[in-house]
């Protein structure tokens, strides 16, 4: 689980912010993504906390973003699905991570409904820093073409009522996307949606 360490810091550090004075909430948000992917940018360029291959740092200016766009801001209903068996969530090599079902997230995408199911980490939520956290894969009908094949991460906070924000702008790519050494969690089947999210990071390609 190590490798998905410096996206959850990113979002402890962006992700609980207040409007600044004088700021409309359209340009908080903009603003918000931004630093968001300002700092994704930075923790790759450091070669402490990045995945990239040391052959691949030369050319790295940074990642490539869809436009921001707030229609894929959304607000979710958040259902609890508490006593779900623990499960072996299968990765791209023979490592194996055990997470459990810890909710579902209804919500629509240009009014289409759409549900996805998201997990609780058995590791993480051993320690105080994440023991808060979700994590939401899924993959989208942009797979393949703008983004990854294999599907992207979202990770949030878990929320105190009945409602959570996704924010498909900070979609990002699982680490072994650029460096086949890392174990990565495969989207789970139920969390494929039939519509393209254009927002977020593009998929990896080198000049």
């Amino acid at each position: 689980m190590n490798f998905r360490t410096l996206l959850l810091t990113a979002v402890l550090v962006f992700g609980g912010m207040s409007f600044a004075s004088g700021q409309q909430p359209d340009t908080y948000l903009i603003n918000e993504i931004k630093s968001y992917q300002d700092s994704l940018d930075q923790a790759f360029q450091n070669r402490d906390t990045s995945p990239l291959k040391e052959e691949d740092f030369e050319q790295f200016t940074g990642l490539d973003y869809f436009p921001i766009n707030l229609d894929y801001y959304i607000k979710a209903k958040f259902i609890r699905t508490p006593n779900q068996p623990a499960f072996d969530m299968p990765t791209t090599t023979s490592e194996v991570e055990t997470y459990e079902k810890y909710g579902e997230l209804h919500f629509s995408v240009y009014g289409r409904p759409v549900s996805l199911d998201a997990f609780q980490s058995h590791e993480l939520r051993e320690t105080e820093k994440y023991k808060n956290y979700i994590f939401l894969p899924f993959r989208d009908e942009t797979n393949g073409e703008e983004t990854y094949g294999g599907g992207r991460y979202l990770e949030m906070w878990i929320p105190a009522g009945d409602s959570v924000i996704i924010d498909f702008n900070k979609a990002y790519n699982p680490y072994c996307v650029y460096n086949t050494k890392y174990s990565c969690p495969l989207v789970p089947k139920q969390n494929r949606m039939d519509i393209p999210v254009y927002a977020g990071v593009k998929d990896f390609t080198k000049e």
